[in-house]
Parts: C-alpha cells; sequence; structure tokens
C-alpha cells in the first residue's frame, strides 16, 4: 500500500458514521408503530417486572429438612385378633419421623406360621400340579411362598392339586376385608415440621410460629389464616387431595403433600410464607389389579419350647410423600439490565416490522421504497454519459441561443440514463412540434425529442412537476 493509501485509511478511523432516517407521513403505519411500542412496553412492566420479577437474582437451590408426627389412638374388636388398641407405635411405619411415611389403615393378619411343610395356595400358576414329576424338588415356587418338595397334593379324587412346599405354615389367605380396619384414622394429626435454607442468600426459616407459648401446638390446627401451626388432620388432607378416605383406607394410596417457598427477599421475611399444595399420586382412576398400596411385615415370638413362629400381616394403608421446593428472588443490576436491553431489542424489531408493512404492503410502498432506498450509479456509468452528453454538445449549431442549449444537454443526459420513455410526454408536446413547423426559422429535431424521452424520476410526484414544466420552456423557446 502507498503512503496516499495508509494515509487515507488513518484518516478513516477517525470518521463518524450516522443514519440517514426518513420520516414517513402516514398514519396507518405510524398507528402501527405506536401500538406495537405500547404492546412491549406494558410486557415489559407488567409481565417481565411485575409478574415474574425479572429485576432480580434467582435462588433455587433450596436447602430442606422435613420431621414428622403423627398422633392418635384407635379400638378394634375382631374375631383374629380380639380387643385391641393401636397406637403411634402400632400404625406408623418407619417411626423415626421422616418426610416419607405410612399410616396402616387396614390389615390381613395370618397368625402363628411356623416353618414346616404345607400345601401351596390355590391359584399360583407355578404352584398347580396333575402329579409329582410337575413339582421338581428344591425349586421355588414363582411368585410362590415356598420351596417345593417333590409331591403334589390332591384333594380326594381331583386330577388336579398344588406342589407341596417348604415354607412358614400356613401360607397366607387371600381374603380381603370389605371395611377397613382403623376406620379411626380419619381423626389422626399428622405434624410436619419443615426447616428451609437458600445458601445464596443466607437465607433460613421455618413453618412453625416461634413462639414460647408451650401449649401452642396442642391447641391449634392448620387453616389458611393460621399458616404457621402445621397439624393437619388425616381426613382433611385426603380430602384436599380430591380422595374419599374410605376408599383409599380399605385398599391404601398415595398422597402428596406439598411445600412451596416462594420468597421476595426485596421484603420483610414475615412475607416469605408456605403454601401447601395436596394430591393423590396414584392414579385411581386405572382400572388395576394392583391398584392401591399395601406392604408386608411380620412379628416374631417363640413358644415355651423355643420354636420361633410368627404373625404375618399384609397392612394396607396411606403413604404421605411431603415434598418441598422453593426459591427466593432478590434485586440485581445484571438481571435488570439484560432483560431493559431485551426490551430495546424487541422495539428495534417493532420498527423492522412498521418498514417491511411500509415500502411493501400498503398501496403507496413502491414511493416510499424509491424514498428509503437511493440508487447510486457507479463511477464508469457516470463516465460515459458525460462522453456521450459532450458529443451531442458539438453536432449543436454555432448560433443556437445559451438557453437552448443549456436545455438540449439536460434532455440528453436524461435521455442517455437508459429508462422508458412516457408516453403522456408525446401528447403534452404535440403543439409545440405543430407550431415548429409553421415557423421558418429551424428548430432543431433534437430538442424536442429530447423532451419526449423525459426518464422517470424515482417518485411520481417529482416525475409530474418534471413533464409539467417541460412544456412551458419548450413554447418559450419556440416563440423567441
Amino acid at each position: 500500500m502507498g503512503q496516499a493509501a495508509w494515509k487515507g485509511f488513518v484518516l478513516s478511523l477517525f470518521d463518524y458514521k450516522t443514519a440517514k432516517f426518513v420520516v414517513a407521513k402516514s398514519k396507518k403505519v405510524g398507528l402501527l408503530y405506536r401500538v406495537l411500542q405500547l404492546t412491549i412496553l406494558l410486557y415489559l412492566l407488567i409481565w417481565v417486572f411485575l409478574i415474574k420479577k425479572s429485576y432480580q437474582d434467582i435462588d433455587t437451590s433450596l436447602q430442606s429438612a422435613v420431621v414428622t408426627k403423627v398422633k392418635g389412638v384407635a379400638y378394634t374388636n375382631t374375631t383374629m385378633l380380639g380387643e385391641r388398641l393401636w397406637d403411634v407405635a402400632d400404625f406408623v411405619i418407619p417411626s423415626q419421623g421422616e418426610n416419607v411415611f405410612f399410616v396402616v389403615t387396614n390389615l390381613i393378619v395370618t397368625p402363628n406360621q411356623r416353618q414346616g411343610i404345607c400345601a401351596e395356595r390355590e391359584g399360583i400358576p407355578d404352584g398347580e400340579c396333575s402329579e409329582d414329576t410337575d413339582c421338581h424338588a428344591g425349586e421355588s415356587v414363582v411368585a410362590g411362598h415356598g420351596l417345593k418338595t417333590g409331591r403334589c397334593l390332591r384333594v380326594g379324587n381331583s386330577t388336579r392339586g398344588t406342589c407341596e412346599i417348604f415354607a412358614w405354615c400356613p401360607v397366607e389367605t387371600k381374603s380381603m376385608p370389605t371395611d377397613p380396619l382403623l376406620k379411626d384414622a380419619e381423626g389422626f394429626t399428622i405434624f410436619i415440621k419443615n426447616f428451609i435454607r437458600f445458601p445464596k442468600f443466607n437465607f433460613s426459616k421455618a413453618n412453625v410460629l416461634e413462639t414460647g407459648n408451650k401449649h401452642f401446638l396442642k391447641t391449634c390446627h392448620f387453616s389458611s389464616t393460621n399458616l404457621y401451626c402445621p397439624i393437619f388432620r388425616l381426613g382433611s388432607i385426603v380430602r384436599w387431595a380430591g380422595a374419599d378416605f374410605q376408599d383409599i383406607a380399605l385398599k391404601g394410596g398415595v398422597i402428596g403433600i406439598h411445600i412451596e417457598w416462594d420468597c421476595d427477599l426485596d421484603k420483610a421475611a414475615s412475607h416469605c410464607n408456605p403454601h401447601y399444595y395436596f394430591n393423590r399420586l396414584d392414579n385411581k382412576h386405572t382400572q388395576s389389579i394392583s391398584s392401591g398400596y399395601n406392604f408386608r411385615f411380620a412379628r416374631y415370638y417363640r413358644d415355651p419350647h423355643g420354636v420361633e413362629f410368627r404373625d404375618l400381616m399384609k397392612a394396607y394403608g396411606i403413604r404421605f410423600d411431603v415434598i418441598v421446593n422453593g426459591k427466593a428472588g432478590k434485586f440485581s443490576i445484571i438481571p435488570t439490565v439484560i432483560n431493559i436491553g431485551s426490551g430495546l431489542a424487541l422495539m428495534g424489531a417493532g420498527a423492522f416490522f412498521c418498514d417491511l408493512v411500509l415500502i411493501y404492503l400498503i398501496r403507496k410502498s413502491e414511493f416510499y421504497r424509491d424514498k428509503k432506498f437511493e440508487k447510486v450509479r457507479g463511477q464508469k456509468e457516470e463516465d460515459n454519459v458525460e462522453v456521450e452528453a459532450n458529443e451531442m454538445e458539438q453536432e449543436l449549431p454555432e448560433d443556437k441561443p445559451l438557453e437552448r442549449v443549456h436545455q438540449d444537454e439536460q434532455a440528453l443526459e436524461l435521455a442517455q440514463s437508459g429508462r422508458k420513455q412516457n408516453s403522456n410526454c408525446q401528447v403534452l408536446f404535440e403543439p409545440a412540434r405543430e407550431k415548429r413547423q409553421a415557423m421558418p426559422a429551424r428548430v432543431p429535431d433534437c430538442l424536442l425529442s429530447a423532451s419526449v424521452c423525459i426518464p422517470p424520476s424515482r417518485s411520481g410526484l417529482q416525475e409530474n412537476a418534471f413533464v409539467n414544466m417541460k412544456p412551458s420552456q419548450i413554447l418559450q423557446t419556440v416563440k423567441t
């Protein structure tokens, strides 16, 4: 690169470039632009800042601990168990008070089971047989209760029977009670204590009221006006979850207890309150042979001879899952600036949309498009037009008046631009041609021909103004 080129490059670094704006006097497009601006502004103010609070820094890494306690007693009197009083140690599993716990509402008891040899229960496909060879000794019964001994036990003259097994005998019965055993469980109370912490803001809180009154938790119950007494009646939780207690107590089910913490730390800590939601997690509407919730456990004993035996219990009940979620927000300049910048970008998108409407969709789009986009010819094309104009100037007579020479040069330059002729111009200049023929003095044909070949300007208004101006000039020239 030469010295001049380097000098031009260095000087161009100090140039300032700015955009050229075109003001379009279109009420429709202007109204559309203002409506778009208002819509974007309302979106930013109402949705982004007021509702979503996007000006805040958010912490969703909630740290939580849950402690649960169930209280209540129930009385039963059955032929199998006799009179019995049930307390927390009997119907709450596990007893540690975790965020997942189970309350027994129904039982199927198989008492006094001892290890020995007995027949497999009917209805188990792998335990059915017709002869001893169907029962392979030492194999376990699939979905059964013990190990096969190799014998097939049949009742009377029946051709089909069940395999003899080594198991806890007698095996579990398949009976199902029609009513829940612990009907009084509906009145049990559940105490749910929840501690939360947001590490980013070092903010901690609990869902229990901070008070020195020792009798507060013994007398209060949860309500919409008493959020900091987390003692719930079991029947109320089931009802709030949209289930029927007698139905879920018979076959069991799973209920979710959701605790939501949505804290705005720009306000006082008293505004950060827990919100509770309840729903049934197992789909009660699904027709399944394994609907409900149950499991088995046993209690073991020894007789006076030291032989072990047990009572097997198949427990039906309600499993509660305590699920804690939350977030905390606090003002931060970084998300505020980001969202304001996004709003300004949307404003630019609105201007771009209005530009499309202005130059492509409305009726006068061609006029506005010509105004917005300026067409500039290349240097080579400009030089060619200038050479042709000089050649035309040399062909003119020497005695031509100065005013006519100027008009001819202007007409020739427009004629060489390559645009189409306007037929309306020929009608306008026809009277001037007739007057030229009637006069003795000769007016060059190039004047009229050049006047007819007026190239269309970039707008309809400029073309009309130029066409209306030319006839008066030519007529004046002819008269002279």
